[in-house]
């Protein structure tokens, strides 16, 4: 759930070997290994926000339904069946006869204790808070899971939270301060951790109790590399199997490789601008230091309209994306996806920004440079990206162009991933900011990161804003849409989210990059990309092209010329992101600091 593209901790992968990787010898072991520049934040499902770490979460654990291959409508998982009251406020989840990974069987206890968590201590809410909010209770009964509900809600088949093992779990002292580090993890879903080194790898095994049967692999291994170009010349170098979510200029670079496939399809993500328009906690006390001109909306629609977005796409992206002109939810969603028309649409158009700044009393000084209508500050912003992403570093080069013909001065400010998540989403230590979402087949997670119930609390836990945002309107248009069960009209009010949230710009959406991958045919002989029809592989929102992925073996021929259905896989071990921050899981950060 939450931001994302390439942030990174320092890494390189020596406790993995750096010689190149072997997908499968004769008689071995077949693993996986796929390349990441952006290391997990934590182990533990309850606090963990990066894209990479929710993706990895959702290799090792079990969710009551997954998006289907095919149609990404929700499926069965831990929960085999379900019935809902007419009234749509009590749910009955059946658990179906699974195990865990230490042998103890899954029961809806495991559920009822998770999400019961969640809704009593504030940080087990970290992460996925806004999936229990409507919950009045949750309850087992032998394999039967009931939850009752506030009011209708009409996502509950799509529950982004990962169930967790009772008798591990509930010895755990402090959820918020946990990391989860304990070794192997008791897990239900293809895959169990079994080796984990901050910022340089997780190792995953096949899960033999899993319930639809263990992977075709044995092992998967994700290796976080500290930069795009080291992981780019990893993949060709052998080191590494498959890599995803790449920028543009990395993605070119593996052009001419006869044994690697460049996997190019519509993304799930979006890429904005967050704004600090006045940050406050849950508790409505003010927090950061954000300058106050961005507390105006005339300052933020000025910022909009001086964006030649298409520029972006055609330069920065090198055409690899689609300008985003409205919604959130990217385009692949076509029930959700919302875009501006008419007079409605913010098209560039500097000599407009101008003059809104001009009549707002935001006046030009000597130096060119604007300042606050009393002359008490003058218009100098920071913008917020990640240490050592040079896609960011150009992006803020067009922004600090265009905002100087408005009278702003723009400061570049370099962050890496912790102090980024920490000063965009907890401490509102900014002005703008670089962010994103990677979207999940229903859009109402990346919705409520804009919730007054996402901002941190006084204390700093809980959380998971994305804007620090608190409107009674889009409040009302979030609870009105939780209410309504006919997808038709449910989609015509997250279309007025959208709106909302364009007008308002707590957030300015940039463009929605594509899904840019790429893997090595003489490693992975097969793979099912999500959805299966030209989907994703390492970007997707399921597990399934990581349970489906297999090896070259040693005895099998390559046919170099098929990238039928099995194409990349993000094959084995993989869960990360590349430069523009990977997977899909919801998590804030920025184009390197990728959520899902």
């Amino acid at each position: 759930m939450r931001k994302w593209f390439a942030g990174l901790a320092a890494v390189v992968l020596l406790a993995v070997g750096t010689a190149p990787a072997e997908a499968a010898e004769p008689g071995g072991a077949k693993v996986i290994r796929v390349g990441a520049t952006q290391a997990m934040d934590s182990m533990n499902p309850f606090l963990a926000v990066r894209l990479v770490s929710s993706s990895i979460h959702r290799w090792m654990y079990g969710f009551l339904t997954v998006p289907d291959a095919k149609t990404l409508q929700p499926s069965p998982d831990l929960a085999e069946s379900w019935t809902t009251s007419p009234d749509g406020l009590t749910w009955t989840f059946k658990i179906r006869s699974a195990k865990w990974s230490d042998g103890q069987p899954v029961t809806a206890q495991d559920a009822a204790w998770t999400f019961t968590k969640m809704m009593t201590d504030d940080g087990a809410k970290t992460a996925n808070g806004p999936a229990v909010e409507n919950f009045a209770s949750v309850t087992a009964n032998g394999q039967d899971l009931t939850i009752k509900l506030k009011t209708p809600q009409a996502s509950m088949l799509d529950n982004p939270v990962p169930i967790m093992p009772k008798h591990v779990w509930e010895k755990v002292g402090d959820i918020a301060k946990y990391e989860a580090d304990s070794y192997p993890a008791v897990t239900s879903g293809p895959y169990i951790a079994t080796e984990h080194k901050k910022d340089q790898y997780v190792k995953l095994k096949a899960n033999p109790e899993y319930w639809r049967g263990a992977p075709k692999i044995d092992e998967l291994q994700v290796i976080f590399y500290d930069n795009p170009a080291a992981a780019v010349v990893g993949l060709k170098k052998g080191d590494i199997d498959l890599i995803g979510r790449l920028a543009p200029p990395d993605f070119e670079a593996l052009k001419g490789d006869d044994n690697i496939v460049q996997w190019n399809t519509e993304g799930r993500r979006a890429t904005y601008l967050q704004v600090n328009h006045g940050a406050t906690t849950s508790d409505n006390k003010p927090i950061g230091d954000g300058h106050p001109a961005l507390k105006d909306p005339r300052v933020r629609q000025a910022l909009h309209l001086a964006i030649d977005k298409q520029k972006l796409v055609d330069e920065v992206q090198s055409g690899l994306a689609k300008p985003a002109d409205g919604s959130i939810v990217p385009p692949m969603y076509k029930d959700f996806f919302w875009q501006a028309e008419g007079g409605a649409k913010v098209s560039f158009d500097a000599a407009r920004a101008n003059k809104i700044l001009d009549d707002a009393g935001y006046q030009k000084g000597a130096d060119g440079i604007r300042t606050m209508p009393d002359g008490s500050r003058k218009l100098q912003f920071r913008f917020s990206i990640h240490t050592d992403t040079p896609i960011e570093d150009k992006l803020a080069e067009y922004l600090t162009g265009w905002f100087k013909d408005l009278g702003i001065t723009l400061t570049t400010k370099r962050l890496d991933s912790s102090k980024f998540t920490e000063e965009t989403g907890t401490t509102a230590l900014f002005d703008l900011a670089i962010s994103g979402w990677s979207v999940n087949p229903d859009p109402e997670e990346v919705l409520a990161t804009h919730l007054c119930s996402r901002r941190p609390t006084a204390s700093g836990e809980g959380g998971g804003t994305e804007s620090f945002y608190c409107d009674p309107q889009f409040e009302k248009l979030y609870q009105e849409q939780q209410k309504e069960l006919d997808r038709t009209k449910r989609a015509a009010i997250i279309k007025q989210m959208q709106e909302r949230l364009y007008t308002d710009a707590p957030v300015i959406a940039l463009y929605y990059p594509n899904n840019l991958e790429g893997y090595r045919k003489d490693r992975i002989a097969g793979i099912t990309p999500i959805p299966e029809d030209r989907g994703m592989l390492y970007g997707g929102s399921s597990y399934w092209p990581f349970y489906t992925v297999e090896a070259v073996t040693a005895d099998a021929e390559t046919d170099s010329g098929s990238n039928t259905g099995l194409i990349i896989g993000i094959a084995a071990g993989v869960l990360v992101l590349a430069a523009a921050g990977f997977f899909v899981a919801r998590r804030r950060g920025g184009v390197a600091d990728e959520r899902e």
